[in-house]
């Protein structure tokens, strides 16, 4: 009998499983998918290694967990910098004084935030006007009012308004602010979307941090847990569970929501499609929200620092998600929110099984955060002499 079944071969049951074997636990994991890695697996293409469920760049301010997955791979000095494309127009992104610059032909931060501050001022009076308040008592309520307030109507028209619509399937007034919170607004000019003291991607890809973190445990592909759960259950005395929480419950209080994606990966002769890892396409035309080039990730270049001939891109559209296709990104508004609280109280109720991940959780978390809250979870397991 193993002391620990793992259900899930990502990120966050892969850093389990390491932890615990190192502390002389056995070690079954299990997935319902063909390879380890969860949405994090590349696969190598013609020597390019390939992000096979979308763009995954590893950002962090937590240098011990910096510290911690750079023992499995040797990371380089990826920024991540990506385009939007709206109808043929470029800009930079997150939004910044280049971004500012080619909006309004603005130079300064001062004119910039006087362009944002104009159009904030106009839409707040308007909406307080509708709502019968006064415009000191504005609040925004829903996404389009928050991103309007941080960025002005111009911005938020051509970059932000449709596709965060083809991203989550909702007008943006009927999305919650919190949403548009997490985006960078900067009056600099810097090009870097993520403001962290770490960053990078691990040359090779990520599937050989998985693979290395999995050495000395027992793993089963194309296994699905909850068709075989008694039978599986009775191998460990224990068990961590990556997977969607209300799937484990048979969904028996209503299913929670998610996001879906679905990738269009081809091969080209050319050398340099876009010139950029990720571009993003921000009008509502254009039916996927971003093309990826994934050599960019590795500078275009072999471990030998080689040029690599050929390229190959990713075309992303988002999707309504139904039970059985694979699950993104929750949706974290009222309704699910509260729906994951009755499913968490089930959660506390089951005797030796730990729920985590961005499933067993219902939380949008980054790489790094995976990783701390593993680690987390696994730290109060003692040891084995």
């Amino acid at each position: 009998m193993y002391d620990y079944l793992i259900v899930g071969a990502g990120l966050y049951g892969a850093v389990c499983a390491h932890e615990l074997h190192k502390k002389g636990y056995s070690i079954l994991v299990v997935d319902k998918r063909s390879h380890i890695g969860g949405n994090i697996y590349t696969e190598e293409i013609s020597g390019i290694n390939v992000h096979k469920y979308g763009a995954h760049i590893f950002h962090t301010n937590d240098t011990g967990v910096w510290n911690y997955v750079n023992q499995f791979a040797l990371f380089n000095r990826y920024t991540n910098s990506p385009v939007a494309n709206y109808h043929g127009e470029l800009y930079s992104l997150p939004f910044n004084m280049y971004t500012f610059n080619r909006m309004w032909g603005v130079t300064t931060p001062d004119e910039a935030r006087m362009r944002i501050e104009e159009q904030r001022r106009e839409y707040v009076e308007n909406s307080a006007r509708k709502k019968g308040i006064r415009p000191e008592d504005f609040t925004p309520d829903n996404l389009e009012e928050q991103a309007i307030s941080l960025v002005g109507t111009d911005i938020y028209e051509k970059l932000v308004r449709d596709y965060t619509m083809k991203q989550w399937g909702r007008p943006c007034d009927e999305l919650p602010a919190f949403i548009i919170r997490r985006l960078p607004v900067r009056f600099t000019y810097d090009n870097n979307y993520f403001n962290a003291l770490h960053q990078g991607i691990p040359t090779g890809g990520y599937t050989q941090i998985i693979s290395t973190m999995l050495e000395g445990t027992d793993v089963r592909l194309n296994t699905d847990y909850l068709a075989d759960r008694d039978a599986l259950n009775a191998q460990a005395r224990n068990i961590i569970y990556t997977g969607p929480i209300d799937a484990y419950f048979g969904y028996e209080l209503g299913t929670l929501e998610y996001r879906s994606l679905r990738f269009e990966t081809e091969q080209l002769r050319t050398d340099n499609y876009q010139g950029n890892a990720v571009v993003n396409y921000t009008d509502a035309d254009t039916p996927f929200t971003r093309i990826i080039e994934h050599k960019w990730f590795e500078f275009g270049v072999d471990r030998d620092g080689q040029p690599i001939p050929g390229t190959v891109i990713s075309r992303e559209y988002s999707l309504e998600w139904h039970p059985g296709e694979e699950s993104y990104y929750p949706v974290n508004d009222r309704k699910n929110t509260a729906l994951y609280e009755q499913y968490r109280k089930k959660a506390d109720m089951e005797t030796n099984v730990i729920f985590g991940g961005r499933l067993g959780e219902y939380k949008y978390y980054d790489m790094d955060q995976v990783i701390a809250r593993a680690l987390e979870r696994v730290s109060s397991v003692p040891g084995r002499g």
